[in-house]
């Protein structure tokens, strides 16, 4: 298992993609969408989706929830970014295609900033600019991420 990268191990034009995909079930939608109180019928109501957006792309087929798309997206790109670290912002996030159940997700980034903490010695600040796509290779989210990663060898005291 990878235990994450250091701070010294990042250099600003890194890229990634993630080695695995996440399949995105109706199960799982429902679930978040509820679990986060999220009325949206759009989400866990296939007969309101039927009567309500039918036409393409929707097609009938119940959305799933954004943010779940969003939390996957980000657990994919963990590995390869903040295993060892701790997220401090999520910024610029553009939803540009719906995801469906059976919808695979992968996750692309680019390190595109690292710098010294001021306020944390041991520790640096990245900024990664992701891309979540599909199966077909359709870009589905775009966001960034800020990380605090520590340096090999710290110790958060």
């Amino acid at each position: 298992m990878n235990q994450g990268i250091f701070f010294e191990d990042i250099k600003v034009g890194d890229k990634f993609r993630s080695e695995i995909g996440r399949t995105i079930t109706d199960i799982d939608n429902i679930w978040f969408t509820l679990l986060t109180n999220n009325e949206n019928q759009i989400h866990f109501n296939k007969d309101y989706t039927m009567k309500n957006y039918s036409g393409p792309p929707f097609n009938g087929r119940l959305v799933v929830n954004g943010l779940l798309t969003l939390s996957i997206a980000i657990g994919l790109s963990t590995r390869y970014t903040s295993n060892r670290g701790i997220m401090l912002a999520i910024n610029n996030v553009k939803f540009l295609k719906p995801v469906f159940s059976g919808d695979t997700i992968y996750v692309e980034g680019e390190i595109i900033e690292k710098r010294e903490s001021r306020k944390r010695p041991g520790y640096g600040i990245v900024r990664i600019k992701n891309r979540a796509i599909n199966q077909d290779g359709d870009t589905v989210i775009e966001f960034e991420r800020v990380i605090m990663v520590p340096k090999s060898g710290s110790v958060w005291k």
